[in-house]
């Protein structure tokens, strides 16, 4: 009879351990169940103003989708900040050979949106130029071109600093050509900096200002990674594909 409860303690610390294991192994990473898998640019616009352009906003957080004519003649946006979708539209026609500039307009909370837009003729150097987007004052928006061979991705997350300091840290890539660039604010800033840009490596952010090391890894739709900054304080990020 001595030897029972032995036996039922080393059968709970199996179960227990078992369930445990369990636990790990049942773990399901985050998937951006609506984000796109393929480029909606076509080859046709891969030279020209029209098409598909990606971006993400900060101030606070999101991500902006401007259709310039991809497909047909159709113009038209759509704005995701804080989980609230806005739809924007533009009266202006696209002309061939020539650059396209147009104000996009909708509305947030039943207040006034206007996004100015800005594209080369080839769909060069997007832009845009100014925003008024109702309770997110001083909003930035970086924008880039899909291609039709080039899936952009975007992804939205934060920092923090050993400083200590806090903030947005948004994320735009192309796993396709293997390039990535990134803009940071801190928590209670006006303003929005670059937070740097480079090569993508065996789904790592290579970035040559910090002497060609890694920011951070890529793994499915999440983004994780730390590195030093100028100061010598460690800077962590976190992210997470929405776009």
């Amino acid at each position: 009879m001595k030897k029972v409860p032995l036996i039922f303690a080393i059968l709970s610390i199996t179960l227990f351990a078992g369930c445990k294991k369990s636990d790990s192994t049942n773990s399901t990473p985050y998937t951006c169940t609506t984000c796109k898998t393929t480029p909606d640019a076509k080859a046709a616009n891969d030279g020209s103003s029209k098409g598909i352009y990606k971006g993400v906003v900060i101030g606070s957080s999101g991500t902006i989708t401007f259709d310039i004519a991809n497909n047909g003649t159709a113009i038209s946006a759509v704005m995701i900040i804080d989980g609230v979708t806005v739809n924007l539209t533009s009266s202006v026609t696209w002309v061939s050979g020539q650059p396209y500039v147009a104000d996009f307009t909708g509305t947030l909370s039943g207040s006034a949106v206007t996004i100015r837009f800005s594209v080369g003729l080839s769909g060069g150097t997007p832009t845009v130029t100014s925003s008024t987007i109702p309770g997110h004052p001083n909003a930035s928006v970086t924008i880039i071109k899909e291609t039709s061979s080039g899936l952009v991705e975007c992804f939205e997350g934060t920092y923090s600093t050993t400083l200590p300091e806090t903030g947005t840290f948004n994320i735009i890539l192309s796993r396709t050509l293997a390039t990535w660039a990134g803009v940071a604010r801190k928590t209670g800033a006006n303003a929005t900096s670059t937070a740097g840009s480079g090569s993508i490596v065996n789904n790592k952010l290579i970035d040559p200002s910090q002497n060609n090391n890694s920011i951070g890894t890529v793994s499915g739709d999440d983004l994780n990674g730390s590195f030093l900054d100028g100061n010598g304080k460690t800077v962590t990020i976190t992210g997470k594909r929405t776009l």
